[in-house]
């Protein structure tokens, strides 16, 4: 282990490589399955679908939409450590939103609601909202806390929730004593 200045450790977590553009390639084309699946079945020809490799953290993929833009979003880093769940599990998952979205619109139906679980079923695919990874090695981003108090207890306030706060858009009031939390430094 290397040594700091001051003699201290110094620890090095080594990261996983994301998928490499073969791979890309299989989750593109198992995405166009997907949606080819969900053409005959409602039969409907779905719209191209924008698809990207660039999220990063703890989801393995996300649906999009941007105005009139739809994309679908794949962590590269998720994949390559758990490549055949993610090809079986992810991508149904990622097109069910997509199918849903153009077939019902995003503002008609909860995003794991009734519509999208009958377009998983007809995958084929478990209709899990989440996985639980082990992330050892995934770069995933950590959010920063601050500490806020009241009457009877403290809290540690994410950073969305801090700067809501110093613009004025938001108060938080205590559950138990009904004060409004105030930050303060330790």
């Amino acid at each position: 282990m290397p040594l700091a200045d001051d003699g201290t450790l110094i620890y090095t977590m080594s990261f996983l490589n994301p998928i490499n553009e073969q791979d890309q390639q299989l989750v593109i084309e198992r995405t166009k399955q997907c949606i080819s699946i969900a053409s005959a079945h409602y039969q409907q020809i779905f719209p191209d679908i924008a698809i990207m490799f660039d999220l990063t953290g703890r989801a393995a993929g996300m649906y999009r939409r941007i105005s009139d833009q739809r994309l679908i979003r794949y962590n590269p880093y998720v994949f390559a450590k758990y490549f055949q769940h993610n090809l079986a599990n992810t991508i149904p998952h990622e097109v069910a939103h997509y199918i849903t979205d153009v077939i019902y619109g995003l503002k008609n139906i909860r995003p794991h609601g009734k519509e999208w679980k009958s377009v998983m079923a007809m995958f084929g695919v478990e209709a899990k909202v989440t996985c639980s990874y082990d992330l050892t090695g995934i770069p995933t981003r950590r959010h920063r806390r601050f500490d806020y108090r009241c009457d009877c207890r403290t809290y540690e306030i994410t950073t969305r929730r801090h700067n809501m706060i110093l613009r004025g858009d938001s108060i938080y009031y205590c559950k138990n004593c009904q004060v409004a939390i105030s930050q303060y430094d330790l």
